[in-house]
């Protein structure tokens, strides 16, 4: 029995591969044309090869693909049809096809298909459960409201993503097809544009500018601020110029703000309609002659208006004239008009009520003097006359000679007889006199050389001078925008600008005159667009350059300009003031001509002067706190950091003495004590 029944099975085993060949066979057949796809208990990877070699397409599986299908079609398949099949069954057990553009297909989990090279389409080409990406453009919702009821209808465990940006209001989606397709759907359907129509509401006695800003502050309290790219909320803008509010919007916004205008466009009471303002900027006084000159003009402006309304409101306002006066010691307005004059005044008064901006301007004036100067002459004289003399700038051999010899010693020899016939003899010196000699040497300037024989003497003079002289100047100064401000370093000079000294006036008397002499520089700044600077310049230089017959001569150096330059930038000004060369030669005719040999009777002068202006300047705009703040700590810990530097050296003489020195920066620097509190703390200090 066990041996019939083993046959058995064996033949029954070989009937059913027959028949499965014959099967396998006419499905081959079949699907020549169409496809009926029949797959129980199968390994995936194995249904994967089928459909493959059955497509005749190239597809890799991810080794994550794993596990075992079931699926049985009863009607026969198009290659389309088949294709599909294929897809629906991976989606079913959690897997994805990503084509690539090669034709090449990959298996992978859909769950990692987002991340993946997915292809972005446009339109609908595709309608299955293939992966894709599409980018929708969004114009009248706003993405970052969309995108969260999106992700909820879209299969994000089966690799879908929904992803918004907010800059461009466009939609990315990610995921199979017929999901994508219908997303869009969805968005089309959604992004339809509302009643965004536009309404102007012209205002009869607020403020537009100021409405606005009611309407902005209300909506922040109540989170409704708009956004860039929100089309729901309603928004505001203000026309100064016509006093009017436009309002956009869907309907019911526009409706709740119209109403909420109206509601607040009500007529002041006129009376006492008075209102104190206190300015943070501006000077109340500077502003009253502004504001007054705006009233007439307003004034003025409604009685020409040819309205029977406004010119019966335009009477009644010239009825009750406007006050406008200031309170210097609280900086204050204090206004009195209409409430339409009123809302005009107050505008004006919030856009000149600023915070001006300060220019800093550093300055470095250098002026260069440079002289060159050679004198060289000989001179001539003889004891018993006669000789040369020059007198540009070479001391003379007579005067010399003569200084010389009242400067020697006289020795004198006296002879005689006595009473007794006898013959006597004895010597007597005199002392020289050198107060002669010594003013000659006095004004002696280089070299001399010379000698005296037989009562002829020469001098021989060598003189060269070098002149150098740099006079600098750091000037900081900082003003606010459109002041000048002034800095100078120097002295006031007097000169005489009048006298009577006559013998026949009672009264004599000198008018005199303080002169500032020095280093000058007046500069107004004035910012224009962006961050550009003019400038207006007065820089001078002058000094005291020596007396004359009638007063002191000046000599002054100027530049007056208008320049503009950028913040930071540099400028400079100035150059080559002047440069001179002399030559002065004094000789004896007919002599100083002879070649070499006349050289000893002529002296020769040569000077060469050359005088060099610049002037730097480099501006800064300083619109904060902060930052003038870090320009001052800059400044003061440079200044600091020299007299550290001294205080390190030590001072001569006195090695137990501390110089002084700045304290560290502090925001809040202190004052130096009072002499009273300087007091209490010795008297504590000793107890």
């Amino acid at each position: 029995m066990t041996c019939c029944s083993g046959k058995r099975r064996n033949i029954f085993k070989g009937l059913i591969i027959a028949l499965g060949s014959a099967f396998f066979a006419v499905s081959s057949l079949v699907a020549a044309a169409d496809y009926s796809p029949n797959f129980k208990n199968t390994e995936i990877s194995e249904f994967i090869n089928i459909v493959g070699k059955n497509l005749k397409r190239t597809i890799i599986v991810d080794p994550n693909v794993r596990g075992k299908i079931t699926v049985r079609s009863y009607d026969l398949l198009s290659e389309e049809q088949y294709y599909q099949f294929f897809l629906n069954v991976l989606q079913v057990y959690g897997y994805s096809v990503v084509e690539m553009s090669s034709g090449v297909i990959k298996v992978i989990r859909s769950k990692d298909a987002k991340s993946s090279n997915l292809p972005v389409v446009e339109g609908s080409p595709f309608d299955g459960d293939e992966m894709i990406t599409r980018v929708m453009p969004v114009y009248n919702v706003p993405v970052r409201e969309l995108a969260p009821l999106l992700r909820q209808l879209n299969d994000t465990t089966g690799g879908g993503n929904v992803v918004s940006h907010d800059a461009s209001n466009v939609m990315m989606l990610t995921g199979r097809a017929a999901v994508v397709n219908r997303l869009v759907e969805i968005i089309e359907r959604v992004d339809q544009a509302g009643d965004e129509e536009v309404e102007i509401v012209k205002l009869k006695y607020a403020s537009a500018s100021e409405m606005v800003r009611i309407i902005d502050s209300i909506n922040k309290s109540q989170g409704k601020a708009p956004t860039a790219n929100s089309k729901s909320e309603p928004r505001v803008v203000a026309d100064d110029r016509t006093n009017s509010i436009i309002v956009s919007g869907d309907i019911k916004a526009r409706q709740r703000l119209v109403n909420l205008i109206e509601r607040m466009d009500q007529e002041l009471e006129t009376n006492g309609n008075t209102r104190v303002i206190f300015l943070n900027y501006a000077k109340a006084d500077e502003l009253v002659k502004v504001l007054q000159g705006v009233s007439a003009s307003i004034q003025a402006e409604t009685s020409g208006n040819g309205s029977s309304k406004t010119n019966s409101r335009a009477a009644s306002s010239n009825n009750r004239s406007v006050s406008i006066d200031s309170h210097e010691d609280s900086n204050a307005l204090v206004i009195t008009a209409e409430p339409d004059m009123m809302r005009s005044l107050e505008e004006v008064i919030r856009q000149l009520d600023i915070r001006r901006a300060q220019v800093q301007v550093e300055a470095i004036i250098v002026e260069v003097f440079e002289g060159d100067g050679v004198t060289l002459g000989v001179q001539l004289g003889s004891e018993e006359g006669g000789g040369t003399q020059f007198t540009n700038g070479v001391t003379g051999i007579g005067s010399l000679a003569v200084a010389a010899e009242q400067a020697r010693d006289k020795t004198t020899t006296t002879t005689g007889f006595d009473d007794d016939g006898n013959p006597y003899s004895y010597d007597s010196t005199v002392e020289g006199d050198f107060a002669t000699l010594a003013s000659v040497l006095g004004g002696v300037n280089g070299m001399i050389a010379g000698f005296v024989k037989n009562g002829w003497g020469a001098v021989v003079q060598a003189v060269s001078t070098d002149t150098n002289s740099n006079i600098l100047a750091t000037p900081h100064l900082t003003t606010m925008d459109n002041e000048e401000a002034y800095f100078i370093v120097g002295q006031e000079v007097p000169i005489i600008t009048g006298s009577t000294a006559s013998s026949t006036n009672s009264n004599p008397f000198q008018q005199v005159e303080r002169k500032e002499v020095g280093i000058k520089l007046k500069v107004t700044p004035q910012i224009n667009e962006g961050d550009a600077i003019q400038l207006s310049i007065e820089q001078e230089v002058s000094s005291v350059n020596g007396a004359t017959s009638v007063d002191i001569a000046i000599s002054k150096r100027e530049i007056k300009t208008s320049v503009i330059v950028d913040d930071g930038g540099t400028i400079v000004l100035g150059g080559l003031i002047d440069e001179d060369v002399q030559e002065s030669v004094s000789k004896v005719p007919l002599l100083g001509d002879i070649p070499f040999i006349g050289n000893l009777f002529k002296s020769t002068t040569t000077s060469k002067r050359k005088r060099n202006l610049m002037v730097f300047i480099r501006p800064t705009i300083i619109r904060d706190g902060v930052t003038m703040n870090k320009i001052s700590q800059r400044k003061y810990q440079y200044i600091r950091g020299e007299q550290l530097k001294r205080q390190s050296q030590g001072i001569p003489l006195m090695p137990l003495t501390e110089g002084p020195a700045l304290p560290e920066w502090d925001e809040q620097l202190s004052l130096p004590p009072s002499f009273n509190e300087y007091l209490e703390n010795k008297d504590k200090a000793e107890d």
